[in-house]
C-alpha cells in the first residue's frame, strides 16, 4: 500500500488551497468524517456551526474544508491534524481518493468465460465482460469500459470508459402499441432504431433503457444514471445530467446538459427539458421545463422564485448528497405547501 504526504497529494487540487498544518504529514487511506483515524484523508462541506462542531469531533488526520471556515479552529493542533481550506471539498476529495486508492486493486479487464457475445459484435480494448452478460448482434463497446454481471445489450452502442452494472438491460424494444378502432386490438409499434450511449457514462444495477423506434435513445457524455431508472424508447439525454434511483423518463422526450432529477421523479413522454434543470424528488412532470428552472410537486411547478438560497450554489448542491453531509432540500417542500 502506497504512503503519500500531504505535500504529495497538494498538486491534484485546485491551485488556491490554503494549508494549516504540517505539509508532511503522511496519508494512508480515506474515510468518513466521523470514522478517521490520524492517517485518513476525509472532507467537510458543512459550514458555520455545524461544520465547526464536526471538524472538532472528528480524529481524522487530513481533512478537507471550506475556505469560508478558515480561522476558526485553533484545538486541532492537539490533535496532530492538517486543515486544507478549498472552495470545493467534496469535489477534491473525489479527486485525491482516486489517486491514493489507484494502487489498492488492479483494474477489471478481460471476458468471463460464461458470456455469450454475438459474432458480429466489437469490443474495444481493456474492456471488462462480466459473468453471465449478453451482447447481441451488432452492438460495439468502446475502450476501457466496464459491462458487469448479467448485463444484457442488444441493438446499441457504448462509448469508451462507460461501467453498466449488474442486471441493466440496453436496447430491448420499447413499449408502443396502437389500438385497432374496430377491434380494440393492440398492434405493436416497430422499433428499428438503436440506443447511442456516449464517452464516460455510468449506469447503475437493474436499470432499463430501451431501443428507439425510428430514431435513437441517445445517453450523453458524462451522464450518470442511478439503479432501477427506465429510459423509454426515443429519449434524447444531454451531458453530465444525472438521474437519481427511481427516475422513470418517458418516451421521445429531450432532456438538456447538467440536470439533476430527484427520487422517483417522473417525466412525462414528448416533454422538452432544458439546460441546468433541477427536479425535486418525487415530482410528477407533465411540462416542458425552461432552462435553468427548478420545479417540484405533483403536477411539478416552478418554485425558482420562491428558493432564497443562491440558485448557482443550489444546482451545485444537487447531487451532492450522502449520509454524513446535510443538504436542506425541505426548502422545496415548504413553499409547494404554502
Amino acid at each position: 500500500m502506497a504512503t503519500w504526504t500531504v505535500e504529495s497529494l497538494l498538486e491534484y487540487i485546485e491551485p488556491d488551497y490554503i494549508v494549516e498544518g504540517k505539509i508532511l504529514k503522511s496519508v494512508k487511506s480515506v474515510s468518513s468524517l466521523y470514522s478517521g483515524t490520524n492517517n485518513d484523508l476525509t472532507f467537510c462541506s458543512t459550514e458555520g456551526y455545524r461544520g465547526i462542531l464536526a471538524i472538532l469531533q472528528s480524529n481524522a488526520g487530513v481533512i478537507l474544508c471550506k475556505k469560508s471556515m478558515k480561522g476558526h479552529f485553533y484545538l486541532h493542533q492537539g490533535k496532530d491534524q492538517v486543515l486544507i481550506f478549498v472552495h470545493n471539498p467534496r469535489l477534491e476529495f473525489t479527486r485525491i481518493a482516486k489517486k491514493i486508492n489507484c494502487n489498492h486493486s488492479s483494474p477489471k479487464v478481460g471476458i468471463s468465460s460464461s458470456s455469450v457475445i454475438a459474432g458480429s459484435a466489437k469490443i474495444g480494448r481493456d474492456c471488462y465482460i462480466g459473468d453471465h452478460v449478453v451482447i447481441g448482434e451488432d452492438c460495439i463497446i468502446g475502450d476501457n469500459s466496464k459491462i458487469e454481471s448479467k448485463v444484457n445489450l442488444q441493438n446499441c452502442i457504448i462509448g469508451n470508459d462507460c461501467i453498466i452494472q449488474p442486471n441493466t438491460t440496453i436496447g430491448s424494444d420499447g413499449f408502443a402499441f396502437e389500438r385497432d378502432s374496430d377491434t380494440l386490438e393492440l398492434e405493436k409499434f416497430p422499433h428499428y432504431g438503436k440506443v447511442i450511449i456516449e464517452n464516460d457514462v455510468e449506469i447503475y444495477a437493474n436499470c432499463s433503457i430501451a431501443r428507439g423506434s425510428l430514431s435513437d435513445t441517445i445517453i450523453g457524455q458524462g451522464t450518470k444514471i442511478d439503479a432501477l431508472c427506465h429510459v423509454a424508447h426515443n429519449v434524447s439525454i444531454g451531458k453530465n445530467t444525472e438521474l437519481t434511483a427511481g427516475t422513470i423518463i418517458g418516451g421521445s422526450t429531450t432532456i438538456g446538459n447538467n440536470c439533476w432529477l430527484g427520487l422517483n421523479s417522473t417525466i412525462k413522454n414528448k416533454l422538452k427539458i432544458g439546460n441546468k434543470v433541477i427536479v425535486g424528488s418525487g415530482s410528477s412532470v407533465i411540462n416542458d421545463i425552461d432552462d435553468e428552472d427548478i420545479v417540484a410537486g405533483v403536477p411539478a411547478k416552478s418554485i425558482k422564485r420562491k428558493i432564497t438560497a443562491n440558485n448557482e450554489k443550489l444546482f451545485l448542491m444537487a447531487g451532492q448528497f450522502n449520509q454524513e453531509e446535510e443538504v436542506n432540500y425541505n426548502n422545496y417542500y415548504k413553499v409547494i405547501r404554502k
